[in-house]
């Protein structure tokens, strides 16, 4: 007779190594029961036994998560603004604080495009999943160029952008060295904002599952910003914004790079009240 288990009997084996691992969010157990049976997490409990072949797949996700390994990598793809995301140890998991930055994105690229006849033009810069570019795309409509250093990187956004049927154009670069003579309407970057010495106390999941290209941004945290303010005035049309997200620290320093050559600077918290997004304009000449 085929041995089945249930909802109860996951939790009952599941919890307390969990909790022996340091592993804080328990919903990560159910979330698995979730992906791996098609059921609503409220569903779960009701549902009765699972079968042997659920069992096993849910019991080997429950052990690669208890390594520390993201739900992301051990389903192959995370939500991020209701679409599903393809993702891999090549690219930055989406995270739900990123969205502030989508909102606020939405939120001027289409205050343009209420103002200009042409298709607002935008740029993600340090695209890697493709998540930022991709969406804002198919929530806006603008034409949009995303670029990344890595080109491993850029094959997963490109399948992103495939499946969830968005038009973007992907380019390998290093910021702007491949855009010589473009212009854009509106830059937007998460770029790597965590210090150098900082990313060996990350948490395992963080610092041995995805790339530390996309995570290092030097010795302060802060070099990528000091590099895409210094030249995204060349590649801004008349009034550009550039949106940054930053790590909750970093505001003051961002804020004060931008003086030179941007005003209405725009401080934006997250979800847990800390400092996520700071947006600018680009000044006008006299």
């Amino acid at each position: 007779m085929e041995i089945l288990s249930n909802y109860f009997d996951i939790h009952k084996k599941y919890d307390p190594m969990f909790e022996a691992e340091g592993i804080e969010e328990l919903s990560d157990i159910d979330w698995i029961m979730v992906e791996v049976t098609g059921k609503k997490r409220s569903q779960l409990p009701l549902c009765g036994s699972f079968s042997t072949k659920q069992t096993i797949a849910i019991e080997n996700a429950l052990k690669e998560r208890l390594r520390h390994i993201p739900l992301g990598l051990i389903f192959g793809k995370s939500e991020f603004y209701g679409r599903k995301f393809i993702v891999s140890n090549k690219v930055l998991i989406p995270r739900m604080d990123t969205e502030i930055l989508i909102d606020k994105s939405i939120k001027s690229i289409s205050n343009k495009s209420k103002t200009q006849v042409a298709p607002v033009m935008v740029l993600d810069v340090g695209t890697g999943s493709g998540a930022i570019a991709i969406t804002l795309q198919l929530e806006t409509g603008a034409n949009v160029t995303a670029v990344d250093i890595s080109a491993d990187a850029l094959h997963v956004a490109k399948e992103n952008a495939k499946s969830l049927g968005a038009n973007v154009c992907f380019i390998q670069s290093n910021l702007f060295e491949k855009l010589k003579g473009k212009k854009f309407d509106a830059i937007i970057s998460n770029p790597p904002y965590i210090e150098t010495e900082v990313i060996k106390e990350l948490d395992k999941e963080v610092k041995d599952n995805e790339p530390h290209l996309a995570l290092d941004g030097g010795a302060d945290g802060l070099d990528f910003y000091r590099k895409i303010i210094s030249e995204a005035p060349n590649y801004l049309n008349s009034a550009g914004e550039i949106i940054f997200e930053i790590g909750f620290t970093q505001a003051e320093r961002v804020s004060q790079f931008l003086q030179s050559d941007f005003e209405e600077i725009e401080v934006i918290k997250d979800f847990g009240g800390n400092d996520r997004v700071v947006s600018a304009r680009l000044r006008r000449k006299l």
